[in-house]
């Protein structure tokens, strides 16, 4: 039996995706990429799923599209689906998404990857934006996005030269938020999401959305949006439930620093 282009394991509010082509470099073919789609709306409307963590098969991320199924005409048609932007897929749900960057993530797999909200990467992880040699077009954000991760100069550098960044200067750079070995990458990923899921089910979205529309603002217009939605949330929260979550924070705190 043939195994799926894209793996789902979901458990207790969490979701692993993994893209599952790895005979291909999990290249995003257009099954790959309606499978993303479809699957994020479904995760998104399911109730259950708070965090979702995207990773690759095999020693790549994604290698991007699949230019063998581009250069058959196959994939022409497809740019024009609803689910042809498959990075607006990851975007789309609005909890967080943790990308597992196992290996390269180049031109579309890169342009995936920055559409997580962070990113740890394994030490064998690379990111290339390769768009310029093989004569396509940014589509999915790379172009918008990696500026305002890295700096303008240094997208520049990578997107003008479509040379390979490596793990450590990626994390040098401020593109991935650490660098762990390989068989540590699955752990330290669900580790979070497990931080993640221990905070109020209702308060991830609410806080990722505020962080989100915030920065795309001026730092006045932001600080006013968030004045509007503090006042707006703050005001329907008891004084019993922020005491009861209090407590927990104070114990979760000294988990962490062994008291």
């Amino acid at each position: 039996m043939t195994e799926p282009v894209l793996l789902v394991d979901k458990a207790d509010g969490l979701a692993v995706l993994t893209l599952n082509r790895p005979q291909r470099l999990n290249a995003l073919s257009l099954e790959l990429r309606r499978a993303l789609f479809e699957t994020f709306a479904v995760l998104e409307a399911d109730g259950e799923t708070r965090v979702v963590i995207l990773t690759g098969a095999g020693r790549a991320f994604s290698a991007g599209l699949d230019l063998e199924e581009l250069g058959s005409g196959a994939a022409i048609h497809g740019r024009r689906e609803v689910w042809a932007d498959t990075a607006a897929a990851v975007r789309s749900f609005s909890g967080p998404v943790i990308g597992a960057i196992n290996g390269a993530a180049v031109t579309g797999g890169f342009e995936i990857a920055l559409n997580c909200d962070m990113l740890i990467a394994s030490s064998n992880a690379r990111f290339a934006d390769t768009h310029g040699r093989v004569g396509l077009l940014a589509g999915w954000g790379l172009s918008q996005r990696l500026s305002r991760v890295i700096g303008l100069a240094r997208a520049k550098e990578l997107s003008l030269t479509g040379n390979f960044l490596d793990a450590a200067t990626a994390e040098r750079w401020g593109l991935v938020n650490r660098v762990v070995a390989p068989e540590a990458l699955l752990p330290t990923c669900r580790e979070l999401a497990s931080a993640m899921l221990s905070v109020a089910p209702e308060f991830l979205p609410l806080y990722k959305r505020v962080i989100d529309r915030g920065f795309h603002m001026g730092l006045d217009e932001a600080m006013a949006f968030e004045a509007r939605e503090s006042k707006a949330w703050n005001e329907g929260v008891s004084a019993a439930a922020i005491e009861s979550r209090r407590a927990d924070v104070m114990a979760r705190g000294k988990q962490q620093v062994g008291d």
